[in-house]
């Protein structure tokens, strides 16, 4: 079962926009000189609740990324339950808690990954950074500029719920894929996350991909009857991304702590995902995205005095 990209057809809400740009006056100050800022499209992946298989597929996009040619990265920013680490079999030496303390410089902590994609692992059972100060993002930040090497693509695997933290991640990226599958449960707390988002912090335009489904039409269901919700109580564009199917390998390859995609590349999921690399590379050729908040830019200041006003 492949995934079925989005038809014009499949899209709830209101028309594609740019999302609040709140920073303009900032970027002209810092960023005189546009055109040799890094193009980097950061995409941030939520869901409202755990256990969606939101981490297994940031690590699957990242590594289909990866094949098919661009420079990725994936932040871990479950910063209290980091786990994209073991999911990959890796074993980091340092943490984005050594970067925040300020005894590392991010570069020294990111871990090379399948197909050469780089990670930036979170602490598994700390609690400093659960929710992180405005200081401390203004650090984060600092950090991704002094990369020497910058990624073409970084993906930021949000934790799950709505905590500050979760909402920082999703200002500061270009995209927000929400996660969602067929369960009552998943459904209700992704709607939460995007009220909060879209009526506190003005986010107008979200990618809904619906995992773990029996077919395509159960995912296309579930999209239908989430859309129904939001187009009646919300003011926003809500895309329909696809669907994944439920398949065994994924948990094969979970339990030897490898990337599906990686290991068994024509299972069904391997294929719905890998189909996903084309739409995120379509969203990089819209220039609009370039006019939101971004992590590797001055415009970055813009979310994080949201998030502390807000």
């Amino acid at each position: 079962m492949a995934l079925t990209t989005t038809p014009r057809t499949m899209r709830s809400g209101l028309p594609r926009s740019r999302r609040v740009d709140q920073a303009s006056g900032l970027r002209e100050t810092m960023n005189p000189t546009p055109s040799l800022s890094p193009q980097v499209q950061v995409i941030a992946v939520s869901s409202g609740k755990g256990g969606v298989g939101k981490t297994n597929v940031v690590a699957n996009l990242a590594v289909a990324s990866a094949r098919q040619g661009r420079k990725v990265m994936v932040m871990d920013a479950d910063l209290a339950l980091g786990n994209v680490d073991i999911l990959l079999g890796l074993t980091p030496k340092y943490t984005i808690e050594d970067v925040l303390s300020g005894e590392r410089r991010l570069e020294e902590v990111l871990v090379t990954g399948p197909e050469g994609i780089q990670l930036l692992p979170a602490t598994s059972g700390g609690q400093a950074f659960t929710q992180l100060t405005y200081e401390q993002q203004l650090m984060l930040q600092t950090a991704f500029l002094e990369l020497p090497r910058i990624p073409d693509l970084l993906f930021i695997d949000c934790a799950a719920g709505i905590s500050p933290n979760v909402l920082y991640f999703s200002l500061v990226a270009h995209e927000t894929i929400v996660l969602i599958s067929p369960d009552p449960t998943s459904l209700t707390d992704a709607y939460a996350l995007i009220k909060i988002l879209s009526t506190r912090y003005h986010l107008r335009t979200f990618r809904l991909l619906v995992n773990k489904v029996k077919n395509v039409q159960e995912g296309k269901e579930v999209f239908r009857k989430f859309s129904l919700v939001t187009d009646r109580f919300l003011s926003l564009s809500l895309d329909y991304m696809g669907c994944i199917p439920s398949d065994d390998y994924v948990s094969m390859a979970v339990s030897q702590q490898r990337a599906v995609c990686e290991l068994y590349p024509r299972a069904p999921a391997s294929r719905a995902l890998s189909s996903l690399v084309s739409t995120l590379q379509g969203w990089s050729g819209d220039r609009a995205w370039q006019g939101g908040f971004q992590l590797f830019g001055p415009s970055a200041l813009a979310a994080t005095r949201t998030m502390t006003e807000g």
